[in-house]
């Protein structure tokens, strides 16, 4: 037992010793790189118009070396922020995130009516997608993909869908799988990057999901019925507690995994990986509104710009004035301003001085 103890807390020992020395050592090699690419995988919260490409084509995916465009009006109610991360930091994108994504459909898949399968995920499509992509060539011998191991930005931002409704907040997961197991996921495709040559991650921790509208309580302006979530349960307080225990129990468990694959598994040699601590910033963004929201009108963290009514081809949606003034654009997203500050923020996590990252490898 003694030795078994003198083990646990010798490792734990290394973690803080790593924390406290290795992030600022670590954060070097992002400074003296000049990146150009940048590579997203993730949910509605980073997806441009992939979902809608399945939706349009009755299901099918987009063919190999597809590209979606900028959508002006994507989940934040304008563009996401990984277009604005792209334009800040002068990257080319490849975006494969799609709206509805988990990790993997293994673990916690949701079923959507409008393509008569679960959405997409990142395991079963994004991946793939990326990699085949990634070795296209076009007829006229042009590669699709041009980044390099050595100037190319990966990031995984996913977990939104997870860990919310119809999935492990409703107990609807596939039998047997646990939270660690999605989080084990996220890793799995950090692995399969790099068999593939990525060298450069920014993983990005589950937002303040308690906060946002859908999962918030009652003194938080929760809503009780939601078109994301019409058979939503009453006592929305257990909701937003249950919501807001997964979200601090994967955060704290995401700060020590990434460590640990790296410095003691050794899982991924001479890999870099800069843990973006989003939920920080959003939380900040959410308790200091007036340091980040711009719009015309007193910061609103509590409600939402775009309000819907009905359902199906009888919805009607409306939206408030000075949208640069709300957290949420609806229920569940950021809103495009909270999306731009995140974008500026991700500039500087990839120049390797971000207060809100951890940088490991």
């Amino acid at each position: 037992m003694r030795t078994s103890l003198i083990s646990v807390l010798s490792l734990n020992l290394g973690l803080v010793l790593g924390q406290s020395c290795l992030p600022s050592n670590s954060s070097n090699a992002w400074q003296q790189k000049t990146f150009n690419t940048l590579v997203t995988f993730g949910d509605s919260y980073t997806d441009e118009n992939r979902l809608g490409y399945f939706i349009n084509h009755n299901g099918s995916a987009p063919p190999t070396g597809w590209e979606g465009g900028v959508n002006y009006d994507a989940s934040s109610g304008g563009r996401i922020w990984a277009r604005y991360a792209s334009i800040y930091s002068n990257l080319n994108l490849y975006n494969y995130a799609v709206s509805g994504a988990v990790c993997s459909n293994k673990i916690s898949p949701r079923y959507f009516s409008a393509i008569n399968a679960p959405f997409p995920d990142i395991l079963g499509y994004e991946l793939p997608a990326f990699i085949a992509d990634s070795n296209y060539t076009s007829p006229n011998g042009t590669a699709f993909f041009t980044g390099k191991p050595s100037d190319t930005i990966y990031t995984i931002w996913i977990g939104t869908n997870d860990i919310g409704n119809y999935a492990f907040l409703t107990d609807s997961q596939v039998r047997g799988k646990t939270l660690p197991d999605y989080l084990s996921c996220v890793y799995q495709v950090v692995k399969a990057l790099y068999d593939n040559g990525a060298r450069y991650f920014v993983l990005m921790n589950l937002a303040p999901l308690q906060l946002a509208p859908l999962y918030a309580t009652p003194e938080n302006d929760g809503v009780k019925n939601a078109p994301f979530w019409p058979d939503k349960p009453s006592n929305i307080t257990e909701v937003s507690y249950r919501m807001w225990e997964s979200v601090a129990t994967l955060n704290a468990l995401y700060e020590y995994r990434t460590p640990f694959e790296l410095l003691i598994a050794d899982s991924y040699p001479e890999a870099k990986i800069a843990n973006f601590d989003v939920n920080a910033l959003m939380t900040d963004i959410w308790t200091h509104p007036e340091g980040y929201l711009n719009g015309t009108e007193k910061a609103n963290v509590t409600g939402f710009v775009k309000h819907c009514q009905g359902s199906g081809a009888n919805q009607t949606c409306s939206r408030r004035e000075s949208p640069d003034s709300y957290v949420w654009f609806d229920e569940l997203h950021p809103s495009e301003q909270v999306d731009r500050v995140i974008a500026k923020e991700f500039g500087e996590v990839v120049k390797g001085v971000s207060r809100w990252a951890k940088y490991w490898g």
